[in-house]
């Protein structure tokens, strides 16, 4: 009888420790970056290569500052559910848009491709509701695909 009154007093001793941390271990990893931080990059650096090509081709920029527009958007919004400011500029430098207007078209297309991609991917990987984001980011990065044939 005395032992269990022991071990009940150690006991109730003990429980208020384990809940100030002093017993428990930290062995969660910290979280890292989200999983759309490229994406939101990916959005960026286009906008900023569209813009860069309609500055560098003037007659393209009825085609292309609309698309511009649109990764902007997918920006903002990908920063807005991230939980992040949308930065100012770019993230990443573009490169020069090509002297050829048919070039730039080029490169901006297989930009837009393998963007698709990337956005398919992380739509077939994220969570129910981001889901619907990225597929509607897809979406519109084939439809860019398209629009620069």
């Amino acid at each position: 009888m005395l032992r269990a009154g022991a071990l009940l007093a150690l006991g109730g001793a003990a429980a208020p420790l384990t809940g100030c941390g002093l017993l428990d271990r930290d062995d969660e990893p910290t979280p890292g970056p989200d999983p759309l931080t490229p994406l939101l990059d990916e959005s960026l650096r286009l906008a900023a290569g569209h813009r860069d090509a309609a500055v560098a081709h003037p007659a393209l920029a009825g085609l292309l500052t609309p698309i511009a527009e649109a990764h902007r958007a997918h920006a903002a919004e990908l920063a807005r559910v991230i939980g992040v400011p949308l930065p100012s500029a770019s993230v990443a430098a573009t490169p020069a848009a090509p002297g050829d207007p048919a070039a730039a078209r080029a490169a901006l297309r297989e930009d837009e491709r393998a963007a698709r991609e990337a956005a398919t991917r992380a739509c077939a990987a994220a969570p129910a509701e981001r889901a619907a984001l990225l597929a509607s980011i897809a979406a519109a990065r084939a439809t860019h695909v398209e629009a620069l044939r």
